[in-house]
């Protein structure tokens, strides 16, 4: 049976790589559309990153903080 541990760590991956698969995506359809591809790639990486930053953050509410009492 599938965790919310185990779904987060499969979207963090698929987050990061989202990124350049819609880049690819949009430079393979047209060679003046490359530009405006650019800023695609690191977004993925970002939405990757904030995921990881609301689990750290969500984790540490959850538990009662750093020292981990509720």
């Amino acid at each position: 049976m599938l965790e919310r541990a185990d779904i987060v760590l499969a979207l963090i991956p698929l987050l990061a790589m989202s990124g350049l698969t819609v880049r690819a995506l949009v430079v393979f359809t047209g060679i003046g559309t490359g530009l405006l591809a650019v800023p695609l790639a690191p977004l993925g990486y970002l939405a990757a990153l904030g995921v990881v930053v609301r689990e750290l953050v969500w984790t540490a509410v959850v538990n009662g903080g750093p020292t981990g009492r509720a």
